[in-house]
């Protein structure tokens, strides 16, 4: 059953070439929103909490903060609205989920650059 499953994941589903990133790196997503009968593109920049599940369900989750306001929004790697993904700076973080991100502010919150 589980290869019948992946099977159909990997025949069925359009796979877009996107970059590889992971926890602690800084993107910007570029996606696509319908409103009424105009399409437009609009970008949410913001650095990656997580990365979780695999194959056609995989999603990440960003984090911004806009004001003093914490923001974060989940995208579903396989999404059709997704036109690209940019990325800006590579963070050097020990850990995949990078949950304790939230409670930190100010200089406490900033993520050391990893090298290349």
């Amino acid at each position: 059953m589980a290869d019948l499953m992946k099977f159909v994941q990997d025949e069925l589903i359009v796979k877009k070439d996107f970059p590889e990133f992971g926890a602690g790196d800084t993107i910007t997503v570029y996606y696509e929103i319908k409103e009424g009968e105009k399409t437009r593109t609009q970008f949410f920049k913001g650095v990656v909490i997580q990365r979780r599940g695999s194959g056609a369900t995989e999603t990440f989750t960003i984090r911004k903060m806009s004001g003093s306001v914490g923001v974060e929004r989940i995208f579903p790697i396989n999404l059709p609205a997704l036109q690209k993904i940019e990325i800006n700076k590579t963070g050097h973080v020990r850990r995949a989920r990078i949950f304790y991100f939230r409670e930190l502010t100010g200089k406490k919150a900033k993520i050391k650059d990893k090298r290349r």
